[in-house]
């Protein structure tokens, strides 16, 4: 969850992939949720979620609270599918690399019954070079492209949710949304729930 003046964002893989397609496709009926965008920052060009360390992006903290990017994915070589996941390191640690791996399947995101688009799950892994076994670490990136396609295009605006994993991962029970929000006010800050 991504916080703003101690409001909490979290919304569902629906609601990303909603707003996601409202946002590419401005010609609709379907508009982008002006709330929605006060919390997903973009980030473009050399500066972009591929290339720069989590720890380096805007807001981006390790207490657990998940931060959400909107940025065009790239190839990593002009030839072939494979996206730019190596992040740009400094010089005097170019011996070793980091990068995000794809770790389990893409999924679907289904949303008003019908596939809208699709969720991948990214593990942050360093320490990769010769004769080296890369090391995993607590970063972690949820990230989203319309289509039904296992791989996003190139150029295509994605919607990536990134955080610093505190605890081991707690299975979770699904929950279905409607469409809309709500805020609920507390003692300690405000929390906008997407419902």
């Amino acid at each position: 969850m991504g916080k703003i003046d101690g409001v909490k964002f979290e919304p569902s893989d629906q609601q990303l992939i909603d707003h996601l397609e409202a946002k590419v496709n401005r010609s609709g009926d379907h508009k982008p949720n002006p709330l929605m965008d006060e919390f997903i920052a973009m980030i473009e060009g050399d500066e972009g979620i591929c290339y720069t360390h989590p720890d380096r992006l805007p807001g981006v903290t390790k207490d657990g609270t998940s931060k959400h990017f909107f940025h065009k994915s790239s190839k990593a070589y002009k030839t072939g599918t494979r996206k730019r996941r190596r992040i740009k390191t400094n010089k005097h640690y170019s011996f070793s690399e980091t990068r995000w791996h794809k770790t389990g399947k893409t999924r679907p995101v289904i949303s008003n019954g019908i596939q809208k688009g699709c969720k991948k799950i990214l593990v942050l892994y360093t320490n990769f070079g010769k004769s080296r076994k890369p090391t995993k670490t607590n970063w972690i990136m949820h990230q989203y492209h319309l289509g039904g396609l296992e791989d996003e295009k190139e150029g295509e605006l994605v919607v990536s949710k990134i955080f610093y994993q505190t605890h081991p991962r707690q299975p979770s029970e699904d929950r279905k949304y409607a469409s809309g929000y709500e805020f609920s006010e507390s003692a300690n800050n405000s929390e906008v729930n997407f419902i």
